[in-house]
């Protein structure tokens, strides 16, 4: 028994051993060895404002508040920002987020916490939220280089260096905790989640792996009073292409497609016979985009992208924006329950238009009951196109009343139903006929295309009673 005892024994300090691995007993090396490499980052901007010579204020909205708002000597006054951003090349080019150096008059670098050094902006993208700066000196520097974000999981150990608070040279150690997070601060989000301490000040440090590879650039915090075990970083694989181009071109140069999209619904994928909820729902393409010309249309589902599958919505606008400009693709789109391949060739995001608005003839309103969906509808008139700027090609039904117990009381009163099960909607005739026809049906589910009140188009799936 004894002897049975022993070798259990054994066989659990051998695995405490083996899982002890895993844990650094130690940053102290692989954080002296980054420093030098991690920068302090200080502007100046200078704020005009003019001073008040009345003893008395004038009532917003007041006449007197415009005739005399250029009375009084102008003051300036110099405000100041601190970041943090890190070298990539020994000539002193450093990286660090665009919310950092924006608006900035001067830009101070201090590296090391020693020497203290002027820069200028080689070129910033406020769409990614990054910015490639240029120190002012012949010195020699030493640079970090990049590692594989795709590689890094959850879980794993990353450490934070940077300027939180203004206090310098701060090392924090933590894991990833999640990875494709979005939390709506830009137009292309990917971000890793860690719950290494990132506070104010640590915007445009570096997220260090293991090995001393940045993985990511810190970009965002939960909550304004502080690190609460959430921070944001930019992926290194995306940042890299970002900075290449702002390096090279002094700006970014997107690939563009040219379409509004939206989330296929479960209730979408039912109604269009797709095996399960994916892809990436067109719900609108812009007039003589590349993919107008491509021939891709409102209400395909995008499912492929130049070999690429999309399983989520927001995957297309990350993947299509990395794609080089001028790159012919093929596009596999779901229209009419079967696969449909495309072939565009990529515009430039940074040089394309929006829809301008045109007018279309005012018709005198009358309201109509559809009684399948339980709402009052009225055609568009003239002051609908004036008023919201919508395309001249535009036809549909203004929903005027919706009842509480209607299958669609979740949109609404002035949203625009444009289609019908893929059948342009024209008159309120038009969509009386689509839903009665659908009320017949085994399926009883109806797709509706619409203008929301902020004059975007989305594609609801409706279950008739």
């Amino acid at each position: 028994m004894f002897k049975k005892f022993y070798i259990n024994l054994i066989i659990f300090l051998f695995f405490v051993s083996v899982e002890a691995k895993d844990y650094p007993g130690s940053f102290a090396d692989l954080a002296q060895k980054l420093m030098p490499s991690v920068v302090n980052i200080s502007t100046t901007q200078v704020i005009t404002t003019r001073t008040n010579p009345f003893p008395f204020e004038f009532p917003p909205g007041s006449p007197f508040e415009d005739m005399f708002k250029d009375f009084g000597e102008p003051q300036q006054r110099r405000t100041s920002a601190l970041g943090s951003g890190f070298i990539i090349d020994n000539d002193g080019t450093v990286v660090t987020n665009n919310h950092v150096i924006q608006g900035a008059e001067d830009i101070f670098v201090s590296v090391n916490g020693e020497k203290e050094y002027e820069a200028e902006i080689v070129g910033a993208d406020p769409l990614s939220d990054i910015a490639v700066l240029k120190i002012k000196s012949e010195d020699n520097f030493l640079p970090v280089k990049f590692g594989d974000s795709d590689t890094a999981r959850v879980g794993d150990w990353v450490i934070a260096i940077g300027n939180p608070f203004g206090l310098g040279g701060t090392v924090t150690s933590g894991i990833i905790s999640a990875r494709n997070r979005s939390i709506g601060l830009s137009r292309y989000e990917d971000y890793i989640q860690t719950d290494a301490s990132i506070n104010s000040g640590n915007s445009g440090g570096p997220l260090f792996n293991m090995d001393g590879d940045v993985i990511g650039i810190n970009t965002a915090i939960l909550g304004q009073s502080g690190s609460i075990g959430i921070g944001f970083s930019i992926p290194s694989n995306s940042a890299k292409k970002v900075i290449n181009q702002l390096i090279k071109f002094g700006e970014t140069k997107r690939g563009w497609l040219g379409v509004r999209i939206q989330t296929v619904t479960k209730e979408i994928a039912e109604v269009e016979n797709l095996d399960k909820a994916r892809g990436a729902l067109v719900a609108s393409v812009a007039d003589g985009s590349p993919s107008d010309k491509g021939g891709i249309k409102s209400g395909d589902i995008i499912l492929e992208f130049n070999g690429r599958k999309i399983n989520e919505m927001n995957e297309l606008p990350k993947i299509v924006a990395e794609t080089e400009v001028g790159t012919t693709v093929k596009v596999k789109v779901w229209r009419n329950k079967r696969e449909v391949i495309k072939t565009i060739t990529l515009g430039r995001l940074e040089t394309s238009e929006d829809f301008k608005p045109q007018l279309k003839k005012e018709e005198k309103p009358k309201l109509t009951r559809i009684e399948g969906l339980k709402i009052d509808v009225r055609p568009i008139i003239e002051k609908d196109i004036l008023d919201r700027g919508l395309p001249k090609s535009t036809s549909g039904v203004v929903i005027s009343k919706i009842d509480n117990d209607s299958p669609v009381n979740y949109l609404n009163i002035g949203n625009i139903i444009v289609e019908a099960q893929k059948r342009n909607i024209n008159t309120p005739g038009d969509l009386n006929i689509v839903v009665n026809s659908t009320l017949r049906s085994a399926e009883k589910n109806i797709l509706i295309l619409i203008y929301n009140n902020q004059n975007q188009k989305r594609y609801i799936g409706v279950k008739l009673d």
